[in-house]
């Protein structure tokens, strides 16, 4: 799944282009390499997000199409 489509539909960002727009300006890694918007996720991959100040880790634990609110945070694990 696209990086992008996976931090919406996890819902660590709200919107898929302010996704795509943190992708490009370099704020999100994948297992501490900058990632794309593009670029593939899998089960286990560690994704770094930086919103200004602060980051957030999370580990991939499961990757769906859909998924309803509450079974969303289901998907990742807060490091």
């Amino acid at each position: 799944m696209r990086l992008d489509k996976f931090l919406k539909i996890s819902r660590l960002i709200k919107r898929r282009t302010i996704a795509n727009e943190a992708c490009n300006a370099g704020r999100v890694m994948i297992n501490g390499k900058t990632a794309k918007a593009g670029s593939e996720v899998k089960v286990g991959d560690i994704i770094e997000i930086g919103f200004g100040s602060k980051s957030v880790k999370v580990e991939v634990l499961d990757i769906q199409e859909n998924v309803r609110k509450d079974e969303a945070k289901e998907l990742i694990k807060y490091l």
